[in-house]
C-alpha cells in the first residue's frame, strides 16, 4: 500500500520542523545499510543532539524548497540519501558518524548545508575536527586561571623585591660602616 496524500505531507512537514531547529543538515548515502546499522548510527547520533532522517529525495526536496536557508541540500539528494540533522553539537554528531562510518565503511558523506552554504564532505569534515564548545571554554578558563596566576605571582614578587633590596641596603651599609670601638 503506498502513502497517503496526508502521510507524505507529514512526512514533509516532519522534515521541515527538524531542519527548523537544526544547525547543520548532512547527507549521507546509505545504501548496503542493513535496518540495525541504521538504528546504531541513529543510537550514536542521539546524544549530540542529531537525527537521521531517512526519505524519498522527492520529500527532501519538497521540505526545502520554500525555505532558502536550506534549498542546496537538493543538489546532494541524488540516489540513496539519509539526511542527518545536527541540533546541537555539531562536532560531537560529525565525530559520531564518522565513527560509524569506519565502523561499517557502507556509508559515504555527500555534503551538507550551514546558514545557507552548501558545504562539500571536506568541508563537513573539517568542521567535525574542530574542538568542542567544551573545549574551548576549558581553553578560555585555562588561559584566564593563568593570567590570573601570573598577576598574582607579579604582585607578590613587588614586595619581595622590595624586601630584598631594602635587605641588602642594610647589609652594605653594615658593611661600610667601621666596627665602633670601645672606651675602657
Amino acid at each position: 500500500m503506498g502513502r497517503t496524500r496526508e502521510n507524505k505531507a507529514e512526512v514533509i512537514a516532519e522534515i521541515q520542523e527538524l531542519l527548523k531547529e537544526s544547525q547543520l543538515a548532512f547527507v549521507i548515502d546509505y545504501q548496503g545499510l542493513s535496518v540495525a546499522e541504521i538504528t546504531d548510527l541513529r543510537r550514536r547520533l542521539r546524544p549530540t543532539g542529531s537525527y537521521c532522517k531517512i526519505a524519498k529525495n522527492t520529500f527532501f526536496r519538497l521540505a526545502v524548497e520554500e525555505d532558502d536557508s536550506w534549498k542546496p541540500v537538493q543538489e546532494f539528494c541524488k540516489g540513496t540519501s539519509a539526511l542527518l540533522v545536527v541540533q546541537n553539537d555539531i562536532g560531537g554528531a560529525i565525530k559520531a558518524y564518522k565513527s560509524f562510518q569506519k565502523d561499517s565503511k557502507k556509508t559515504a558523506l555527500k555534503g551538507g548545508v550551514m546558514e545557507g552554504r552548501a558545504l562539500t564532505k571536506e568541508q563537513v569534515e573539517a568542521i567535525g575536527d574542530l574542538p568542542s564548545k567544551e573545549q574551548l571554554m576549558a581553553q578560555i578558563a585555562g588561559a584566564l586561571n593563568a593570567v590570573t596566576a601570573k598577576i598574582a605571582i607579579g604582585i607578590n614578587q613587588v614586595p619581595s623585591s622590595l624586601a630584598r633590596g631594602i635587605k641588602a641596603y642594610a647589609e652594605k651599609d653594615d658593611q661600610q660602616q667601621p666596627p665602633e670601638e670601645t672606651a675602657a
